[in-house]
C-alpha cells in the first residue's frame, strides 16, 4: 500500500529549508524541492502512460500552498485525460514564439528587405537612396505599424502630402513600400492584398504621374554646337575634361567614364569593353574607339599601380560632380549626361545610320522585349563606322578633325 503524505500547514511548509524535496501532502505528488542557494519550487511527480514525470509548476513562496495543491490538481487532472501538459506547455510556447517572429512593424520589415537584398543592388548610393526616402517619408507615418496593419489609408497618409510637390519621389517611394509589402507576404508576416498597388487601386485615387509633372530630360546642347563646345573643351586642362570629352566621343555615361580601366581597353582592337557589373542594364557593352577616342587615350599618363584611365588628383575615381563642373565652367546650359541626347540627336536628324544602331551604342535597353529578344548582335563595326563619322563632326575645324577622305566617311552614316 503506497504511503499518503501528511497534509502540511502553510507554516509547516515555510519551515522547510533542508535540500531536498519534501511532500506536502493535500496532492499526491506534489513536493516543494528545495535547493542550496537558489531557492525552492514546487514540482508534481506522476507516472504517465508507465513512465515517470517530473513537472515544475513554479517557485515558492511566489506560488503559495493552496495554489501550488490547485495547480497540482489542474495538472493530475489533464494527465488523467492522456494529455501530458509539459508536451502541451512546450508546444504553447513554440506557437507563441512562431506568431511573435512573423510580429513585425514596417520599419523592421523594411530594414531586413533591405538587409536581405541590398547585395544585389548597384551601388552604396542606391542602398542609401532606398534607406533615406523610407526614413524620411515612411518610417515617421507608419514605420510603427505591424506590418498586417498597413492599409491604404496608411500608405496614402504617406503618399499624398509629397505626391503633387515631390512627385518623382513619392513614385519612388510607393514602389518601395509596394515591394516591402510583397516581400512581406512571401514571408508570410502579412496577408491579403496589397495596398500600395498602383494599377486598379492608386491610380483610383492619385493623379497620374504625367498630370502632376511635366519630365524634366537631362539638359542637352544642340549638336549644331557640338563643333566649338569640342574646340573649347579640348583647350581645357585637367582630367575632368579630357573624361568629358573621352565620354562624349564614345556616347558613355558619366559613371562609366569614371570608372574606366585599362584593363578595359584594348588599344589594338580599339574597343572599350566595359563589364556587366559597370552598366546600367548589368549586359557587358563594347565601345569602339574612334581615332580621336585613341588619340585622347594615348595622350594619358598611365601612373604605377593605378589602373583608372582618368584618376583625380588622389588617385581615385574623379566626382560624379566633377564632370558637370567643366560644364558649368564654361558656363554651358548642358549637363554631361545630355550629350548622349546631342548624340542622339545628330544620329537622327543628320545620318543615315539607323536609330536601332544609335540605341546599341547608347546601350539602351529596347522597349519592345520581342525585339530586344531576336537582337543577338551588337553591330560592333557597323557601331564603328558611326562612331567615327560622330567624333569627325564633332570635330570639325578642329585640330582634331580627320581626313574627310577615310571610307568611314563615304559609308551610309556620311555627313550630310
Amino acid at each position: 500500500m503506497v504511503r499518503k503524505a501528511k497534509e502540511l500547514m502553510a507554516l509547516e511548509v515555510k519551515r522547510l529549508t533542508k535540500p531536498g524535496r519534501h511532500p506536502v501532502g493535500g496532492v499526491a505528488g506534489l513536493y516543494l524541492a528545495v535547493s542550496e542557494g537558489n531557492g525552492s519550487s514546487w514540482v508534481l511527480r506522476i507516472t504517465f502512460q508507465g513512465k515517470r514525470e517530473v513537472m515544475g509548476l513554479g517557485p515558492y513562496p511566489e506560488l503559495g500552498l493552496a495554489a501550488a495543491r490547485d495547480k497540482a490538481r489542474e495538472m493530475k487532472a489533464l494527465f488523467d485525460r492522456g494529455i501530458n501538459p509539459k508536451v502541451q506547455r512546450k508546444q504553447l510556447e513554440s506557437e507563441r514564439k512562431a506568431k511573435q517572429a512573423m510580429l513585425k512593424t514596417f520599419e523592421e520589415a523594411a530594414r531586413a528587405y533591405i538587409k536581405a537584398n541590398e547585395d544585389g543592388w548597384e551601388n552604396a548610393k542606391h542602398r542609401s537612396q532606398w534607406l533615406s526616402t523610407l526614413e524620411t517619408y515612411v518610417f515617421p507615418v507608419i514605420g510603427n505599424l505591424m506590418v498586417q496593419d498597413v492599409t491604404q489609408e496608411g500608405v496614402m497618409s504617406v503618399l499624398e502630402p509629397i505626391w503633387k510637390i515631390k512627385n518623382e519621389t513619392a513614385k519612388r517611394v510607393r514602389s518601395r513600400i509596394k515591394v516591402i509589402l510583397d516581400w512581406c507576404k512571401v514571408r508570410n508576416y502579412r496577408s491579403g492584398d496589397n495596398p500600395a498597388e498602383w494599377k486598379g487601386r492608386l491610380d483610383q485615387l492619385l493623379l497620374a504621374p504625367s498630370k502632376v509633372a511635366k519630365v524634366e530630360h537631362h539638359k542637352a546642347l544642340p549638336y549644331g554646337q557640338m563643333p566649338e563646345f569640342m574646340r573649347q573643351l579640348r583647350q581645357r586642362p585637367g582630367v575632368a575634361a579630357q573624361a568629358l570629352e573621352f565620354a562624349i566621343l564614345c556616347a558613355a555615361r558619366s559613371g562609366e567614364v569614371r570608372g574606366a580601366t585599362w584593363a578595359e581597353i584594348d588599344l589594338n582592337a580599339s574597343v572599350w569593353t566595359i563589364p556587366a557589373a559597370r552598366m546600367k542594364a548589368r549586359k557587358e557593352h563594347l565601345v569602339p574607339l574612334s581615332h580621336a577616342a585613341l588619340k585622347l587615350l594615348k595622350a594619358q599618363q598611365k601612373i604605377d599601380g593605378i589602373d583608372l584611365v582618368f584618376p583625380s588628383s588622389t588617385l581615385k575615381p574623379l566626382s560624379d560632380m566633377s564632370l558637370l563642373a567643366v560644364v558649368r565652367r564654361m558656363e554651358i546650359d548642358a549637363v554631361p549626361h545630355g550629350f548622349r541626347s546631342t548624340f542622339r540627336d545628330w544620329v537622327g536628324d543628320s545620318t543615315t545610320h539607323s536609330g536601332e544602331l544609335a540605341e546599341l551604342a547608347l546601350a539602351h535597353v529596347l522597349p519592345n522585349k520581342v525585339e530586344a529578344a531576336y537582337r543577338r548582335g551588337d553591330a560592333l563595326e557597323k557601331r564603328r563606322v558611326m562612331m567615327e563619322d560622330w567624333s569627325n563632326f564633332c570635330s570639325v575645324e578642329t585640330d582634331l578633325r580627320l581626313d574627310w577622305s577615310t571610307p568611314s566617311n563615304f559609308g551610309p552614316g556620311r555627313r550630310k
